[in-house]
């Protein structure tokens, strides 16, 4: 591949190259251009894990739900003996899309010509094939798509040889083992579309400085600039962390919580897991985004949460989250006009990325990381 000086994989190597102290935000055409969008779907989606959501909201046997992983459709479901599985949500036929949304079945049937498959993805039947002497039932298996789980969230790869979900985000195992997220319960789950690029709704989650302006009317005043601590990244994520005023009783650790001491009582983590699962994370309750583009101007975004089932015996902890809820919904919101505020800026001629606050460490992080997985592509390909 061509490079020259408009090329984006080529100008986001320029803007990382300089010390955080130095840093700018990322150039304007690494969020607008389709090159720079294949080199995502080729180099990261295509590649690394990307997050469907909690375990527990598939907990019954033909419980699923669907995605498009860098352009491979994916049925993400448990089967009858227990397991959650992932498989490509393509017929074996004619290659109609099988199923849609999230739902529960008992068996996976085709729209378009009833051809049904077992929740294990083998051919159960097919109508009108007896005259077909090439055809075999027994042949036909919808392919596998790895699935891991960890800490009760459930991760899928298209990459054979990517390493295990464990392994690689160990390190955030151990920076949040006395949240014990294995043990919070997604109570809801939604999925959304909005006009902005997927980086941009990233780097917003990446970054609380946006807090006192963007969310004023809602959370702005619950957390102080001061407060905020942004450490360096590392491989496979980056974090900041928040403390959470003690007014928000549920964002608190639960009296019956003796694993968190101190300030750790009402810390909050900000988890950006790479490449695009991003998680609040508080003593007491939770609630996450995970993203995949939809063209440069366009983010998929799942959206669920729940709370540490710490707070499960509690009487007035489910109408707590409801409350939660309906506030979560306003700062979407905001952040939502934010966010595509900023991708209609920095489509325009004159946009150009300005020094980056103390505060946006977990930004130039997340650059650096698409930089490295950008080039890796663009550099086979070259």
């Amino acid at each position: 591949m061509a490079k020259d000086s408009a090329d984006p994989v080529s100008a986001l190597r320029a803007n990382t190259s300089v010390p955080f102290e130095q840093a700018r935000a990322m150039p304007p055409e690494v969020y607008t251009s389709d090159e720079f969008l294949k080199a995502e779907l080729d180099g990261i989606f295509s590649k690394d894990w990307y997050c469907v959501g909690r375990a527990n909201g598939l907990g019954n046997p033909g419980d699923y739900t669907t995605c498009e992983l860098a352009g491979q459709p994916v049925i993400v479901m448990r089967d009858r003996d227990g397991e959650i599985r992932a498989l490509s949500n393509v017929c074996l036929h004619r290659m109609s899309t099988l199923l849609q949304g999230s739902g529960n079945v008992r068996s996976i049937v085709c729209p378009y010509h009833a051809w049904t498959y077992n929740l294990d993805g083998s051919l159960r039947g097919a109508p009108a094939m007896t005259l077909n002497e090439g055809f075999c039932k027994d042949q036909y298996q919808l392919p596998k798509v790895r699935c891991e789980e960890w800490l009760g969230w459930v991760f899928i790869t298209l990459n054979p040889d990517a390493p295990a979900v464990a392994e690689q985000l160990s390190q955030v195992e151990e920076l949040v083992a006395g949240y014990d997220m294995t043990n919070y319960t997604e109570v809801f789950f939604e999925e959304h579309v909005w006009d902005t690029n997927w980086k941009v709704l990233a780097e917003n989650f990446m970054e609380s400085y946006h807090l006192p302006v963007c969310h004023a009317g809602t959370i702005g005043g619950l957390s102080k600039l001061e407060d905020m601590v942004c450490p360096p990244g590392l491989e496979a994520f980056n974090y900041h962390t928040i403390l959470k005023d003690e007014t928000l009783r549920i964002a608190m650790a639960h009296d019956s919580n003796t694993r968190l001491k101190g300030e750790e009582r009402r810390t909050t983590f900000l988890l950006a897991i790479y490449p695009s699962l991003l998680i609040t994370l508080t003593p007491g309750y939770f609630w996450y985004l995970s993203l995949h583009p939809k063209g440069p101007g366009q983010v998929h975004i799942r959206f669920g949460g729940g709370m540490s089932d710490d707070y499960k015996e509690d009487a007035d902890a489910q109408q707590n989250f409801v409350d939660l809820k309906a506030l979560l919904d306003d700062v979407n919101v905001e952040d939502r006009g934010c966010t595509e505020k900023v991708f209609k800026g920095l489509s325009s001629a004159l946009a150009a990325p300005g020094h980056l606050s103390h505060l946006e460490r977990p930004n130039y992080d997340f650059a650096r990381y698409l930089t490295a997985k950008t080039q890796e592509t663009t550099a086979k390909e070259g």
